[in-house]
């Protein structure tokens, strides 16, 4: 998928003659999208951010505290795409309004002229493209090949991270979830069994994604050697793992100032139980070699995840080239002419 996220591209393909923009649906991106185009895009997105071929702001969040929530936007540029995605994190939607507790919306412009070449549901696409980043970071940073692999919370996202690790071979899943019925319907649709929350960390690779606010993993779980997907901290106050877990591990992250502020890392950090030093590398620059990431086999890895603007504009170049490829969609005139 590499060739088709690289290099520049012609005017041809966009829409700019007609002035069209190319409207893609839930249902759309669903049907054009899947986790190998993901993970592919997302190692691209890792690896061009690193060798300095993407830009990205800081995200900007808008905190909603009497509505339990939050927005946050993220713009990025990637070669000939740039874009924004606005999105939200609400996490009694489901409860309280029947609603997804992540919905999104993304903006693909062309930064030549600015003109909105796609606008398209980010919500799947927002679900894809961090399960695909756990994938990334296992395949780099685990022991391999998987042999088991643990889940630690049994949601959408858990889905994800299933489908990115199978991209990367065959293996046992064990799965945990403090309501029981989330984690068997889980293992009803993926096969695997049902586990406690220690039976699950005690894997060689453990993919967490909860929204809680105080450790679930506890360091005394983790086995020598294993790898962990920290996925589920990225806004303050958020928090999965005992802090000793970071101590004891070479941890890498996505963003180093948003892992900071919003990661795994932003509550030991700022109750002062260590410091930034404790960062050994990004992702991206261990995939482009210019740092290491597992030292021995024995060693406990940990990848804090906040989620990257590059990656959804990654991904959502690669579901716009797909869509136009298979005349999916709808165009519009969404903007005058002239």
């Amino acid at each position: 998928m590499r060739h088709a996220l690289q290099g520049r591209l012609p005017e041809s393909n966009c829409y700019m003659a007609a002035m069209e923009t190319l409207i893609l649906t839930h249902q759309d991106v669903r049907a054009l999208a899947d986790m190998q185009l993901a993970v592919d895009a997302v190692e691209e997105a890792f690896r061009a951010y690193s060798e300095g071929r993407a830009r990205m702001p800081s995200k900007v969040y808008l905190e909603l505290p009497e509505f339990d929530g939050d927005f946050r936007a993220m713009p990025s540029l990637l070669g000939d795409y740039a874009g924004v995605k606005w999105v939200n994190a609400h996490p009694f939607n489901h409860a309280r309004h029947g609603l997804p507790t992540v919905m999104g919306t993304y903006v693909l412009s062309d930064p030549k002229t600015g003109f909105p070449l796609a606008i398209m549901d980010a919500t799947f696409l927002t679900a894809l493209r961090t399960g695909a980043a756990a994938g990334v970071a296992t395949k780099h940073l685990a022991n391999l090949p998987l042999t088991r692999v643990g889940f630690v919370g049994c949601g959408v996202q858990a889905r994800m991270f299933r489908d990115a690790h199978r991209t990367l071979g065959d293996f046992e899943l064990e799965a945990a979830d403090l309501n029981p019925e989330a984690a068997e319907r889980f293992v009803a649709e993926s096969g695997g069994r049902v586990v406690s929350v220690e039976q699950a960390a005690r894997c060689p690779v453990v993919c967490i994604a909860t929204p809680s606010l105080a450790p679930v993993l506890m360091r005394s779980w983790i086995r020598p050697g294993t790898h962990i997907n920290a996925m589920g901290a990225d806004g303050p106050g958020k928090q999965e793992l005992d802090p000793q877990i970071a101590r004891d591990a070479r941890v890498i992250v996505d963003e180093p100032e948003q892992s900071i502020h919003g990661g795994e890392l932003n509550v030991p950090l700022h109750q002062g139980l260590f410091g930034p030093e404790i960062i050994a590398a990004t992702l991206g620059d261990v995939i482009t070699g210019k740092a290491v990431g597992r030292l021995t086999p024995e060693q406990i890895t940990l990848f804090d995840s906040t989620g990257l603007a590059i990656q959804d504009v990654a991904v959502a170049r690669a579901v716009y080239e797909r869509a136009k490829q298979r005349g999916a969609g709808k165009r519009v005139a969404l903007v005058p002419a002239g």
